[in-house]
């Protein structure tokens, strides 16, 4: 409340930015926007200020019978414009930075639990996002005529873009798109009449303009020398990337135990979200963006010999027990974001596309090296049906770090760099008294963690290098 007394306090000005503008850059090639194709989108000049998380991608095109007429009996899905793209990367200085996979999927799996109704109606449905409105009308992307036009924000397909915030100096970006080799995952198509028989139509999808849109920064003379101060040394960019597994037909039984991957301690999950799709992909009648619940029962994630949840779900869907899987879903905003949920579903309509999130943003970070396996196992009460197919999101943390004098690009893998640079308020004093006991022999054996002691002192040297080279982490 002392600040309502300030009645004194000086007017003050943002000034650090003296010009802020948008510019849209364009593939190579306008011409090879076809299934299969590779599309590079490349910013070469260097000497610039670029804000990423601002950036989005602009596409028009039109969806429409093969003679060229407007399909109507065709319609774009939720998010369908990304289905229309196996994969997304990122590159600095022609290192991968991140990566996005089955960019549909991946998508709506980190959008349904994000995203509330006010923004699907309004800010997302600008990127392809269609849901039912508040009056209960089904929107669609494209027009009467097959027409679409959306803008896309890179921070909707790329965790790098959603979580790191700030202006990226002196080095080449390029953003490379791969086309889908069908289009189908993107429509949702109903038959028609011919004749005597029902049938469906064929369209096509064709993709007219494609371009990235990225945020140029102009700095202040007062904070343009502040950045040169700053650039002689490496720079952290901290973020959380989404990784997607697909598990492509899940065996017909009631139980299935799914290895999905082994990672670093730093790229270990934080928050895992399972799905399922029961003869989604790749079929016309069948919406690719949605799940199915599979009559699933219970769901663990284990991380080596550790398990979450601790007690089983005890889904009983027919019986619509499925309260503690909606907690689950509902509690992602508030450990993900760290703010109070608003959300896209209510408990009856999370039934009809249903997601596991499992949260396991607090977990042990002791110092060590050993690789984290990840493994999921699920049940449910009846054999899972035939084509049957599990996707797994693993949104885990990731450090890149750049030098924009040099040009050079890297990630960061080591767990004692993660440590120096996650714990940054871990003061200088407590490191040295560290190293003051790894040098004192009686101290050393007389501690209770002695084994852990070893350990460190081992390391010593790297990371008395860590310090002096990270002396802002620390």
């Amino acid at each position: 409340m002392a600040d309502i007394l300030e009645i004194r306090s000086d007017v003050m000005f943002d000034e650090s930015v003296s010009h802020y503008e948008v510019h849209a850059h364009q593939p190579y090639t306008s011409s090879n926007f076809n299934n299969n194709d590779e599309i590079r989108i490349s910013i070469q000049h260097q000497e610039l200020n670029l804000l990423p998380s601002r950036s989005s991608i602009h596409i028009s095109g039109r969806i429409t019978r093969n003679d060229g007429t407007p399909a109507s009996n065709a319609s774009l899905v939720n998010c369908g414009i990304c289905h229309l793209f196996d994969d997304i990367r990122y590159e600095l200085n022609a290192i991968e930075i991140d990566r996005c996979k089955n960019v549909g999927l991946t998508s709506v799996m980190k959008g349904y639990p994000s995203f509330n109704k006010s923004q699907c109606d309004s800010i997302f449905a600008n990127a392809g996002w269609i849901w039912e409105s508040y009056d209960g009308d089904i929107k669609h992307v494209e027009d009467d005529n097959g027409y679409f036009d959306v803008f896309i924000p890179l921070s909707m397909i790329l965790g790098f873009a959603e979580d790191y915030p700030k202006i990226i100096v002196n080095m080449k970006h390029e953003l490379i798109l791969t086309r889908a080799r069908t289009n189908l995952n993107a429509v949702l198509q109903t038959q028609r009449q011919v004749g005597e028989a029902r049938t469906y139509e064929d369209v096509k999808i064709t993709i007219s303009k494609l371009e990235w849109v990225m945020a140029y920064v102009q700095l202040s003379n007062e904070y343009k020398f502040r950045l040169l101060r700053q650039i002689d040394k490496p720079i952290a960019m901290s973020f959380r990337s989404w990784e997607l597994y697909e598990y492509p037909t899940l065996p017909i039984s009631t139980r299935h135990v799914w290895t999905v991957k082994t990672s670093n301690q730093l790229e270990k999950p934080r928050f895992v979200i399972l799905g399922f799709q029961t003869n989604r992909k790749a079929i016309r009648e069948n919406d690719a963006s949605l799940f199915d619940h599979c009559n699933l029962t219970n769901v663990k994630l284990f991380l080596n010999s550790q398990y979450h949840p601790y007690n089983n779900l005890n889904i009983n869907v027919a019986q619509s027990q499925y309260a503690a899987l909606y907690d689950m879903y509902v509690n992602f905003q508030r450990g993900y974001y760290g703010k109070t949920p608003k959300l896209m579903f209510d408990k009856r309509k999370f039934i009809d596309s249903p997601l596991i999130v499992i949260d396991r943003s607090k977990q042990n970070e002791l110092l060590k090296n050993a690789p984290v396996d990840v493994r999921l196992e699920f049940e449910s009460s009846a054999n899972f049906p035939a084509n049957t197919s599990a996707y797994c999101s693993i949104l885990h943390d990731r450090i890149v770090e750049y030098n924009a004098v040099s040009g050079d690009v890297k990630k960061l893998v080591s767990d004692y760099k993660s440590v120096l640079v996650r714990y940054s308020s871990l003061s200088k004093w407590i490191l040295q008294w560290i190293f003051n006991t790894l040098n004192n022999p009686v101290a050393r054996y007389s501690s209770k963690s002695w084994r852990y002691c070893l350990l460190l002192k081992k390391h010593q040297r790297r990371l008395i290098y860590l310090i002096h080279r990270y002396p802002s982490n620390v």
